[in-house]
């Protein structure tokens, strides 16, 4: 079929949880976090997004291969008696 916009999705969610969760990691002990009372929110939804973002691609990615069978199934193939 078309493409899946599982995949797509999951790259976004990916890349931008990745992005986020290593500024996290190099601002872990900047003065920014003061307004969030010290909670640095970056690391933790930067890693939920990198989580979401895998289940969502491999999900995507699964669908496919399961669409697209390496080889046909017996009663596709024709070469054996139909019951």
């Amino acid at each position: 079929m078309g493409l899946d916009i599982r995949v797509p999705l999951g790259l976004i969610f990916l890349i931008t949880g990745g992005i986020m969760s290593v500024y996290g990691f190099l601002t872990r002990n900047s003065a920014i976090y003061e307004k969030s009372m010290g909670v640095n929110l970056n690391i933790g939804w930067g890693l939920v997004m990198v989580v979401f973002g895998a289940i969502m691609f491999f999900f995507g990615r699964r669908q496919k291969w399961q669409d697209d069978p390496v080889s046909p199934r017996p009663w596709e193939r024709g070469d054996g008696p139909r019951r």
